[in-house]
C-alpha cells in the first residue's frame, strides 16, 4: 500500500507538471503614455517637406500574447501590437505644394510584432533568458492639415501619404522572479541599424502576479518604454527619425 501510494503520488505530481509544462499562455493590455521627439522628411529629389514633432504626451494602446510550448526543437512565440499617434508642424514643399509654416501634422502608426523566441534559460536560479528574431510590420498613415489661401500666401492642399515596412530585429529578454513572491522585474530590446536606419523598442517593468487559482493568474505591470524610428529608405516616401518614450501599466493574465 505505501508503494502504491508512493507511485500514485509521483503520478500525480508527473501528470500535473507535465500538464503545467504543455502550454502556457499570457497575455497582457494597457496603455503606454509615450512622448514624441524628433523630425520627419520628405524622401522625393527636390522636396524641401520638412516636420517636426510636439513634444506632447498621447496615451497609446498596447496589447501581447505569449505562447510556450515544451517541444525544444520549435520556437516560443510572442506576438505584440502598438498603436501611436503624433502630432506635429510641418513647412516646405510636401507633394508639389508649400506648406506654411507650422502647418499641423498628424503622424499614426500600427505596430504588429511576431517574435519566434527560445529559452536560454527558463526560470533557472529564478532567471529566465530568451532570444529570438523580431519581425516587425510598421504601417504608418501621415497627414498635413490643408490651409486656404491668405493675401499673397497660396493656399494648401492637404497631404496624405501611407506605407509600411517589415524588418527583422534582433530581441532579447531577461527576466528575473523574485522566490516565493509573485513580484517580477523583466526587460526585453528589439534591434536593427542598417544603411542608415535603425529601430529599436527597449522595455523595463515590475509586474506582480495574484497567485489566486493554479489555473489563472491576474496581474498588473508597470513599466518604461523608449522606442525609436528612424527610417532613411529609398522605398519610403518619408524619411523619419522619432523617438518615443515613456511609462506605461497595463494588466496581464497567466493561464
Amino acid at each position: 500500500m505505501k508503494n502504491f501510494l508512493t507511485t500514485l503520488a509521483f503520478g500525480a505530481i508527473l501528470t500535473s507538471t507535465l500538464n503545467a509544462d504543455f502550454i502556457r499562455t499570457e497575455i497582457g493590455v494597457g496603455g503606454w503614455s509615450q512622448t514624441p521627439s524628433g523630425t520627419a522628411t520628405e524622401n522625393i529629389a527636390g522636396s524641401t517637406g520638412s516636420n517636426v514633432f510636439d513634444e506632447k504626451a498621447d496615451t497609446s494602446f498596447y496589447a501581447w500574447l505569449l505562447i510556450k510550448h515544451p517541444v525544444p526543437i520549435l520556437p516560443n512565440i510572442r506576438l505584440e501590437y502598438v498603436n501611436i499617434n503624433a502630432d506635429g508642424v510641418a513647412e516646405g514643399s510636401w507633394g508639389g505644394f508649400t506648406a506654411p509654416v507650422d502647418t499641423p501634422s498628424h503622424l499614426k502608426l500600427k505596430e504588429y510584432d511576431a517574435i519566434p523566441y527560445y529559452n536560454i534559460l527558463d526560470n533557472t536560479f529564478w532567471l529566465t533568458v530568451d532570444l529570438g528574431v523580431d519581425i516587425k510590420y510598421i504601417s504608418y498613415d501621415y497627414n498635413i492639415e490643408g490651409k486656404p489661401a491668405v493675401g499673397i500666401v497660396p493656399a494648401f492642399e492637404a497631404y496624405q501619404d501611407s506605407s509600411s515596412i517589415v524588418l527583422p530585429l534582433v530581441y532579447a529578454r531577461g527576466r528575473v522572479q523574485i522566490p516565493t513572491t509573485g513580484l517580477g522585474l523583466e526587460s526585453d530590446i528589439k534591434y536593427i541599424t542598417y544603411n542608415g536606419s535603425t529601430v529599436y523598442d527597449f522595455r523595463a517593468k515590475v509586474d506582480y502576479t495574484f497567485d489566486i487559482t493554479p489555473v489563472l493568474q491576474p496581474g498588473l505591470e508597470v513599466g518604461y518604454r523608449a522606442q525609436k524610428v528612424k527610417i532613411d529608405d529609398s522605398s519610403v516616401d518619408i524619411k523619419s527619425d522619432v523617438d518615443f518614450t515613456g511609462v506605461y501599466a497595463g494588466v496581464m493574465l497567466r493561464f
